[in-house]
């Protein structure tokens, strides 16, 4: 056998698993929220910066805009943003948030730091550890990124 390719030997598995996991436990406060983790991804960039081209809210999240524009859609739908076309180039679409797409910023911040960090609270990792971490991802996803 060959132990490259022995599970417990690749990295794409624990990134996976530790991708999924991580999901699984915001998905409680995001449902009382009434949003799901692609949603809560779409709405901090779009709390960081408001009125955003769909292209740039797609390209931030390292993702397609046939992969964004759906979920976009659906929050349209349900009263989080508001999209509309470029006066300069109708092809673009921008993104704005509305009043209840705001407001949900201070529910979010509210419980979603304080609940993860009390389903994290057993993790042996300290503060640099994390900022150690966070680096060390960064530099995958920029490599892999890159190519």
């Amino acid at each position: 056998m060959h132990t490259e390719l022995q599970l417990d030997n690749q990295i794409c598995f624990r990134l996976y698993t530790a991708a999924r996991l991580i999901t699984q436990a915001y998905t409680p406060m995001l449902n009382t929220l009434g949003i799901t983790y692609p949603q809560y991804l779409v709405l901090m960039v779009l709390w960081e910066k408001d009125c955003q081209l769909v292209n740039d809210i797609a390209h931030r999240l390292l993702l397609e805009t046939n992969t964004v524009t759906p979920l976009l859609q659906r929050m349209e739908k349900e009263g989080l943003v508001k999209r509309t076309k470029g006066k300069e180039d109708g092809r673009q679409t921008l993104v704005t948030l509305t009043k209840k797409g705001c407001e949900l910023e201070e529910q979010a911040y509210n419980s979603i730091p304080a609940g993860m960090a009390k389903e994290l609270r057993a993790c042996p990792l300290k503060f640099k550890d994390y900022e150690h971490l966070a680096e060390e991802l960064d530099s995958i996803i920029n490599t892999l990124n890159n190519k």
